[in-house]
């Protein structure tokens, strides 16, 4: 399977991404601000991934589903 000609599908991707680490969030009563200083991220990053502006990197990605108590799996299914 070849990907599309644009990019849409991973801008999608992003957005999806940001709401399951969003949701994880608020379900375990963490605010982004206690979820930034344990990830070790600025609070500018954090704000990037959840809206879907920033694409994390895999280590970012780790930090979060540890702090969240979540296989990383579940935030990128």
């Amino acid at each position: 399977m070849h990907a599309p000609d644009d990019d849409t599908w991973l801008h999608e991707h992003s957005r999806v991404l940001g709401e399951r680490i969003r949701t994880e969030r608020r379900a375990r009563k963490i605010t982004q601000e206690q979820l930034h200083l344990r990830a070790g991220l600025s609070r500018n990053v954090l704000q990037k991934i959840e809206s879907g502006r920033q694409n994390p990197t895999y280590f970012t990605l780790l930090r979060i589903a540890r702090v969240l108590d979540v296989p990383l799996a579940d935030l990128v299914r």
